[in-house]
């Protein structure tokens, strides 16, 4: 254990070092190629940083945070785009852009984290009401996240009977496990930049609440990772296919990629944590909720000038039991074969009991 943080604090300063390098230097190299081609070290290297870790959760923090969201950011950042862009964001887009980076903490913290900075608005005069509706959403958002954290301790807590339970009742507690863990992570990781007083944007928008797959994966689940894919790969894409077959049926490719990339990276973060040959069944996954996407939007250009609609009572849960039905199919079986979900409670009971032991 001792050895594993002494190697994670080495992980966090050599990437310090890496990105210092890049706000420092690359940022004063013309973007385009001659910034990409300054970058394109740091980027390998960041490839290699992971390697450096053998627990999962560090290791799937480092993975993810470096070798995906870091390097994603460092590609935008080569030509002058993305959240770690120097420059201050144009009139037409101040509304939606992040504020640059104002230092080299700032960019460090926005390049090495899922984060993302609450763009600039115009201040306006608050009223007593606006002040009562903001003070409710934060208290009701707090009770929300202490239920989640009390669900998390009951499923902890289920795992010890585990070998008494069906195989789908335990394949349910898993998708609760990490859509749970997935959230309290990123939550976590914004502390340093809530420190710096930062406002950040929301990761999760309570993605049990969708109505559709496009919903789902495109306004509620882990929106960093949504809105980095969307700089990196649906926009340049948009771009290319637009002349060629038209604004409407550009958006098919765009997605597709999207969700194949995303399947790629998930392929290549998997590897990190179980050093083990890609089986490709996770980019299987994001490929079929791809065409699933795909098909929504066109069923949806279909009926938009009809009456007929889907009750919410039945849309709600349809994405996130399709979500949930076909991650066991696809993206669970490849955790369960190489006992990685096995690894993660483990990890979390030794934490536990680590705490404990400093409490009491």
């Amino acid at each position: 254990m001792d050895l594993e943080v002494k190697n994670l604090i080495k992980v966090m300063f050599q990437a310090s070092i890496g990105l210092s390098y890049c706000y420092f230097m690359s940022s004063k190299i013309p973007k385009g190629l001659p910034r990409l081609l300054s970058i394109l070290p740091i980027i390998c290297f960041f490839i290699y940083l992971p390697l450096n870790l053998t627990s999962f959760h560090l290791t799937f923090t480092a993975a993810a945070n470096l070798v995906w969201h870091a390097n994603f950011k460092l590609l935008l950042f080569a030509f002058d785009h993305g959240p770690l862009s120097l420059s201050p964001p144009s009139s037409s887009s101040l509304l939606s852009s992040s504020p640059p980076p104002s230092n080299i903490l700032h960019f460090i913290l926005v390049a090495s984290l899922p984060i993302k900075i609450k763009p600039y608005h115009p201040s306006h005069q608050k009223t007593k009401n606006n002040n009562n509706t903001t003070y409710l959403e934060s208290f009701l958002k707090r009770v929300l996240f202490i239920i989640k954290i009390l669900l998390f301790v009951v499923i902890l807590k289920t795992y010890k009977y585990k070998e008494y339970l069906h195989d789908y009742v335990v394949m349910s507690l898993y998708c609760c496990h990490v859509y749970l863990q997935l959230e309290f992570s990123i939550a976590i990781s914004t502390i340093p930049a809530r420190f710096l007083g930062l406002e950040i944007e929301p990761q999760f928008n309570e993605p049990y609440l969708a109505t559709s797959l496009q919903d789902f994966w495109g306004r509620r689940w882990n929106l960093m990772t949504v809105g980095i894919l969307r700089m990196t790969v649906h926009e340049p894409l948009k771009y290319f296919f637009r002349p060629i077959i038209g604004r409407e049926l550009a958006v098919f490719p765009c997605v597709m990629a999207v969700f194949t990339v995303s399947g790629l990276m998930h392929e290549v973060i998997f590897y990190y944590v179980s050093r083990t040959p890609p089986t490709w069944e996770q980019l299987r996954y994001f490929v079929l909720h791809g065409a699933c996407v795909v098909f929504e939007i066109t069923v949806k250009k279909m009926v938009t000038n009809r009456r007929w609609r889907l009750q919410r009572v039945v849309s709600r849960p349809l994405p996130v039991v399709f979500v949930a039905v076909t991650g066991g199919c696809l993206f669970f079986p490849v955790f369960l074969r190489h006992n990685v979900m096995e690894r993660i409670i483990d990890e979390i009971f030794i934490l536990v009991d680590f705490i404990k032991n400093i409490v009491i």
